[in-house]
């Protein structure tokens, strides 16, 4: 089973990261900063905040969803928000997206907010709400059953430190997780966690059982050439240790958005 992670930035490459994941083929693909903006005319539209303006791909999450046919798509909103068309505002759905290669059956799903709630009347103040997105699967060829969750964790606009908020997040997350994860069940859990490497988030999960394979296995960036600043960490992939890893990496190539794609291949 391929299992993709990707924070697609709003789909500011949406057409190559589209093309990117097609051809990588995953069983699973766990989009963060997923669009929808179902009364949009153009593709693309504006973002605005606090002064400055940020290109979004219109409807990244039917675009994703046409280019993967045979998987089955869900879109897990965040919060609903002004995106605009010039003069023109539209309000846009942003979240998460999870696609299922239809051979695999969903045999428990569960979503439900890590921090905050649903916002309906616009994006709201940092930090706002953020979402985690769980299926548990059976795959016919291996005869195992697995979770894989996903999630895109809560930006501080004073750095990706620990805060009280992102332990509270670290607990609602592990909460949701007990919710659907039976006891031999591998779990993986993935997604931008906007957390350094030492982070007391990333030791809650290590604290039931999971094992971090970006540092662990050497990788030190997570972002591409489109991301100016430093820290270059911010996601992260996590196995149990009953998940058989055949192979792990941080995509550097190709460039598809300021996150770089993590891959993971298990048996």
């Amino acid at each position: 089973m391929r299992i993709l992670s990707l924070n697609g930035w709003g789909g500011r490459l949406g057409e190559e990261l589209v093309a990117y994941v097609k051809d990588a083929d995953p069983d699973v693909f766990c989009l963060q900063e997923a669009t929808s903006t179902p009364a949009a005319t153009s593709p693309w539209l504006v973002y605005r905040d606090g002064g400055g303006e940020l290109l979004q791909r219109a409807n990244l999450f039917a675009e994703m969803a046409d280019g993967l046919p045979g998987h089955q798509a869900f879109f897990c909103p965040a919060a609903r928000g002004p995106l605009y068309d010039g003069d023109r505002t539209l309000p846009s759905e942003w979240g998460l997206a999870t696609f299922v290669r239809r051979s695999l059956p969903i045999i428990g799903q569960v979503q439900g907010f890590i921090h905050g709630a649903f916002s309906t009347d616009g994006f709201g103040n940092h930090p706002r709400s953020r979402n985690a997105h769980a299926v548990r699967l059976h795959d016919y060829a291996t005869g195992k059953t697995g979770v894989v969750v996903h999630l895109h964790g809560l930006r501080e606009l004073d750095g990706k430190g620990d805060t009280p908020a992102r332990q509270a997040q670290a607990a609602r997350l592990i909460e949701l997780i007990g919710r659907i994860r039976h006891r031999d069940d591998g779990l993986v859990v993935c997604g931008d966690f906007n957390v350094l490497p030492g982070s007391r988030m990333l030791a809650e999960l290590r604290g039931i059982g999971l094992a971090e394979l970006v540092t662990q296995r050497g990788f030190t960036d997570t972002r591409t050439s489109f991301y100016r600043k430093t820290p270059r960490f911010a996601d992260y992939m996590l196995v149990s240790n009953n998940v058989d890893v055949r192979s792990f990496e941080v995509v550097a190539q190709p460039e598809v958005s300021d996150h770089r794609a993590l891959l993971l291949e298990i048996g």
